[in-house]
């Protein structure tokens, strides 16, 4: 950011040092066309200059046209046309070295002499500028060098949060827009000084002004547009409509007013996204103070440079502090996905847990003990119930998300011990289950664990059914224990719905939700995962 802003400054005191040539121009005197004749003259009166080397002589105008000082030709801009031969359109800047004996200080006269075949209509002045001819052609490329930076950099920015978003997991809607931002920006830039490099003929001198109006709009309505989002402002769609409906009024009503267009673009794009900053910080939103100084850094940029270089520093600056906030954004995923892995290391380990905690071993094992000296045949079964459980779980602990099937295989396991240990009927139905759902593991376990915690058997049976089916953009699990409520107590479930929350979080984020609650028939638990 220091870099940036010292680059800032640089231009800020180049633009206001003291200009290395003093004079007056008249207004051109432009003669009535004939036959797309051009002819148009201006008196500069040079008082002082403060360079050694040759004078030269800036020219904007539109035509084919020849280029005279004190009536001694300088050069030539284009083809004037000819009654046998078409005109070759000049472009709308030209350049010109003036004889050093021609270039003392007092009055002289500037003519040009040519056509201008096409776009008489748009009726655009002549301007002639005498300045340091080293200096017209050093500063277009002094210029290049700064925008060449930012371009550049702003490209590859672009191209990196795309492939960030592209290639990540948590594909974030400012990651797009960020980069879209910047695209636009590098496209803007390009469209602004290309002029420098190649000829562009004054006949599609509009064109490119046309495609600059039509970026800097993109991103005016951008920019507020990645605040309100980043910012989490109520109603983002609605106030992005209302920007984009002042621009277009703005366009409407300034059509063929380029620059001054522009410029109310750029206004009223810093003045929304002031206004939704401020909005940040009365929210006390993180970055939002750093982006509010590089949105009024930027508006004292702008007072007191040029605004070709002033909307391209002030934009350069907001980018920043937009880049600030990504990287910023970035960091909280970083360490969102370091407590995610921390969560699941830890619901791995209460997974573990669930089975091998002392007392349901001690009462497994008691009910072991029995049986085998009762029933060995029926011991041996429990065995194999308990250690097929055992395999089950070991085999799903380190997974985040397990196959349906397996999970309802774990429940009936469960279930087949805890008939041997409580000598109840436990009896498992299903409907409409999709065999290709996944789930996270235990979680219905948990909810079976839960129903025989909260529920006494029917004539010492009781009834678990699973039921799944899509509805309303969310996929339903409905999990009853059919059988008579306990009496009133608990019915938070205690450590074992938090660990159902904290699965359902781990998997799918805030996409879910879930309820509990006894009913005449028994328990029942809801499950919604969005699509």
């Amino acid at each position: 950011m220091q870099k940036w802003l010292l680059i800032a400054m640089l231009f800020l005191l180049s633009a206001c040092s003291e200009p290395d040539i003093r004079y007056d121009a008249s207004e051109a005197r432009i003669a009535p066309p004939v036959n797309n004749s051009l002819y148009a003259r201006v008196n500069i009166d040079l008082k002082e200059k403060h360079f050694t080397t040759p004078l030269g002589v800036k020219v904007h105008s539109f035509g084919a046209f020849e280029v005279f000082w004190d009536g001694t030709r300088l050069g030539q801009n284009g083809i004037p046309g000819t009654p046998t031969r078409a005109e070759a359109p000049g472009t709308e800047t030209s350049y010109y070295q003036v004889p050093d004996a021609l270039s003392g200080l007092g009055k002289h006269v500037v003519e040009l002499k040519g056509t201008q075949v096409h776009l008489n209509e748009m009726g655009r002045s002549v301007m002639v500028k005498p300045e340091s001819y080293l200096g017209l052609l050093r500063r277009p490329l002094i210029d290049l060098a700064f925008v060449n930076l930012m371009a550049g950099a702003f490209l590859i920015a672009a191209f990196y949060y795309v492939f960030l978003y592209l290639n990540s997991q948590a594909k974030t809607k400012t990651t797009l827009l960020f980069a879209l931002i910047c695209i636009l920006f590098f496209a803007l830039l390009v469209m602004e000084y290309i002029k420098f490099t190649i000829d562009i003929p004054y006949t599609r001198f509009y064109w490119r002004l046309s495609l600059v109006g039509w970026l800097t709009f993109a991103i005016a309505v951008l920019i507020p547009f990645y605040f309100i989002i980043h910012f989490k402002l109520p109603r983002p769609a609605l106030l992005t409509a209302l920007l984009a409906s002042v621009l277009l009024f703005i366009y409407v009503f300034n059509y063929g007013h380029y620059d001054h267009t522009a410029h109310l673009y750029s206004l009223t794009w810093w003045i929304s996204s002031v206004l939704v900053v401020i909005y940040a910080c009365i929210k006390k939103r993180k970055g939002s103070l750093l982006v509010l100084q590089g949105l009024l850094l930027s508006m004292l940029i702008s007072r007191y440079m040029y605004y070709d270089f002033s909307l391209y520093i002030a934009f350069t600056i907001i980018l920043l502090c937009i880049l600030y906030l990504q990287t910023n954004a970035s960091r909280q995923l970083e360490l969102a996905h370091r407590e995610s892995q921390l969560l699941s290391s830890r619901l791995q380990l209460e997974l573990v847990k669930k089975n091998i905690q002392p007392h349901f071993l001690r009462n497994t094992l008691t009910s072991l003990m029995d049986w085998i000296e009762e029933t060995p045949a029926e011991g041996v079964k429990m065995i194999k119930a308990l250690s097929g459980e055992f395999d089950l779980m070991m085999e799903m602990s380190e997974a985040s998300l397990v196959p349906i099937r397996q999970e309802i295989d774990l429940c009936k396991r469960h279930l087949e011990v805890m008939q041997f240990r409580k000598e109840v009927n436990y009896v498992w139905t299903e409907e409409g289950v999709d065999e290709t759902e996944t789930i996270p593991p235990a979680v219905l376990l948990t909810l079976v664990e839960n129903g025989i915690t909260h529920n006494l058997p029917t004539e010492n049976s009781l009834r678990f059914h699973l039921q799944f089916y899509r509805a309303d953009g969310f996929k339903h699990y409905v999990l009853d224990c059919l059988g008579k409520s306990r009496p009133a107590g608990n019915t938070s479930g205690g450590n074992g719905f938090k660990y159902v929350k904290a699965r359902l979080t781990e998997s799918y984020r805030d996409n879910w939700q879930f309820e509990a609650a006894c009913y005449d028939g028994g328990w029942r638990n809801q499950i919604q995962i969005g699509l």
